[in-house]
């Protein structure tokens, strides 16, 4: 049995908030009340105060590599810095090698997941070899446990394909993830065609690019009924285009990076390929427009989108090295800094975009605290300073290294566990 005793809940699904304590007894929480004494036996006692006690963070896209690359991470290493950046509960993507288009490959991942201290879900492809061309058993996959469909990193332009798909997910009652980029109108992908991609003298990646696939398939969706995310939104016209379509359709949810909210495209200038990634940095406009969608919930989830590479990958020039950054040990320090600390969000508003949101998408057991609910929570100083580095993930292809932010993940707890303590 656990006692958290002393600490600030917040539970953005019910909006309860105050001074409790929390006994969880193996995985559940058992009860949450004032002034909590230890039961009789053998009861370890935290105590929290002075910090703020949450839900886990849910976070439905994270790249952990394996199997195929775990040069960049793999299932363990991603846990570890999933723990320590406050996540108890994790989407995998399945742009993996071999992809997660078949039953063998979905098993080997969820059954190394179950490995890590933390939950470890994943996504199945959409297409077979992530192609384009032919649906994967998506009945069979979500019958061996996929929590939705996608085929990040490769956008999907067959609209035949991407229909039968959403008429399939809606069947089984799963979300579907969409990478929105046409590559028929990138030059060259990871920089903004604007002035970053001007100063570099290269074509770039237009916003244009984000916005007809988004126009495509949030039209296909109401058409389908399917429930879709759409992925690291980018541009102004993408938000605008994802509000309307929720005044009609419930269905439609949208995410946005840490590195969206937070960067411009500015950015290329002084971090160079750490600040490349798909879709590009955009515009300060842009940047302001995703805060918008976020405070007014047009964007309802906050996901990383944390994809690892080795440093002599991102030593490349910048039109060779692959895009993304990490995000999983910094996503919850940029939330604060960059939205609660500068008043568009409460501390509830970001829990809940990074926690009860994600999990109810990919309907998740997970994201909120009450009593017989699960004991995944995370003890955090709201005000402590962070500075990122010494990261548990193998890679260090971030941005933000050095940067000064607040707010502390002191402790994670997973099934009753504690997973991670801050030293």
């Amino acid at each position: 049995m656990l006692l958290i005793k002393n600490g600030y809940m917040i539970d953005p699904k019910s909006g309860r908030d105050g001074n409790y304590d929390i006994l969880t007894e193996k995985d559940r929480i058992l009860k949450i009340g004032k002034n909590l004494e230890p039961p009789a036996g053998r009861c370890k006692v935290i105590n929290a105060e002075g910090l703020l006690v949450a839900p886990g963070l849910v976070d439905v896209h994270v790249h952990f590599r394996e199997p195929g690359f775990t040069q960049k991470e793999d299932i363990t290493t991603g846990a570890a810095a999933a723990a320590k950046g406050g996540f108890t509960s994790v989407v995998l993507m399945a742009n993996t090698k071999p992809s997660v288009d078949n039953r063998e490959t979905l098993e080997y991942v969820l059954n190394r997941g179950r490995e890590t201290g933390i939950h470890v879900y994943s996504c199945a492809n959409v297409t077979v070899g992530m192609q384009g061309k032919e649906l994967t058993s998506m009945k069979e996959l979500a019958a061996a446990g996929a929590a939705g469909f996608t085929d990040d990193g490769i956008p999907l332009m067959d609209e035949k394909i991407v229909r039968a798909a959403m008429e399939h997910a809606a069947a089984l009652d799963l979300p579907i993830s969409f990478h929105e980029e046409d590559p028929s109108l990138i030059s060259e992908n990871g920089i903004n065609r604007g002035e970053a991609s001007e100063k570099l003298g290269i074509g770039g990646s237009p916003r244009e690019a984000e916005i007809t696939l988004i126009e495509r398939d949030l039209k296909l969706a109401l058409e389908t009924g399917a429930s879709i995310n759409i992925q690291h939104i980018s541009t102004a016209e993408s938000v605008e285009l994802v509000r309307k379509a929720k005044e009609i359709g419930t269905n439609i949810h949208a995410e946005a990076t840490p590195h969206h909210f937070t960067l411009t495209e500015n950015a290329v200038a002084e971090y160079g390929p750490l600040a490349k990634m798909n879709p590009p940095l955009r515009t300060e406009n842009d940047r302001m427009e995703i805060i918008r969608g976020l405070v007014d919930g047009t964007i309802d989830l906050i996901a990383t989108d944390h994809a690892p590479h080795t440093a002599e990958e991102k030593s490349k020039p910048i039109t060779e090295a692959p895009s993304g950054i990490i995000g999983l040990e910094t996503a919850l320090a940029l939330g604060i800094t960059e939205l609660v600390d500068k008043g568009y969000l409460t501390m509830c508003q970001l829990l809940r975009l990074m926690s009860t949101n994600p999990a109810a998408l990919y309907h998740l057991d997970a994201g909120y605290l009450e009593e017989g609910g699960p004991a995944d929570l995370i003890l955090i100083d709201t005000y402590a300073q962070v500075i990122p580095g010494g990261y548990a993930s193998k890679a260090d292809n971030s941005p933000f290294t050095g940067w000064s932010l607040k707010g502390k993940v002191v402790r994670t707890i997973a099934s009753g566990v504690e997973v991670y303590a801050a030293k």
